[in-house]
């Protein structure tokens, strides 16, 4: 289904010029002179890097047909990592290149959106910010608190995050997915 670039939303999976994608960031700007034009950041299925695309207003653009799944984070192993359906108790074997960067977030029971094109998965999206305890952190010197300082800890998936001074291991943080960054302790 074809529709004119103004109408793309954030989310929606789009071909263009024999290449599809998921548009992860929209801007429409109007220049002084000359007609409107959105700029979009785009995530290729093919091969998974981003890019901008910059279209003119009218450009015709064709609407990619996707399903999107809830799916569990159960277990990793060589083969890859495994999801459960939670309905019907499926598993779904996801490789690390599928995961992207997502890997040093995933714990037990974790829920994920898995995006498919064609009854293939083709994106997972992890959720804004994920709960994880630290495993282990150097302890903070007291009276250090001059200009927000922090120091580095390990969680129990092996990420490795900057935290305030007062996080100790044991503590259960908020990490940004996004990022990867200590948002709050819970």
């Amino acid at each position: 289904m074809a529709v004119v670039a103004t109408q793309i939303k954030k989310g929606q999976c789009i071909s263009y010029k024999g290449e599809s994608g998921i548009v992860l960031h929209l801007e429409h700007r109007t220049p002084g002179k000359g007609n409107a034009l959105i700029m979009a950041t785009i995530r290729s299925f093919q091969s998974g890097k981003t890019k901008d695309i910059r279209f003119a207003s009218g450009d015709k653009v064709d609407l990619v047909m996707t399903e999107r799944q809830k799916l569990e984070f159960s277990y990793s192993d060589p083969s890859g990592y495994h999801f459960m359906d939670p309905v019907t108790f499926d598993t779904v074997t996801l490789s690390e290149e599928m995961l992207g960067g997502i890997t040093n977030l995933l714990i037990d029971a974790l829920q994920v959106e898995v995006l498919y094109l064609d009854g293939k998965p083709v994106s997972v999206d992890p959720p804004s910010s994920v709960e994880l305890k630290i495993a282990e952190s150097a302890p903070g010197v007291k009276g250090d608190t001059a200009n927000n300082p922090t120091k580095e800890a390990t969680l129990e998936t092996g990420l490795r995050v900057q935290v305030p001074l007062f996080c100790k291991p044991g503590d259960v943080i908020k990490v940004d997915s996004a990022t990867c960054k200590y948002l709050s302790r819970v």
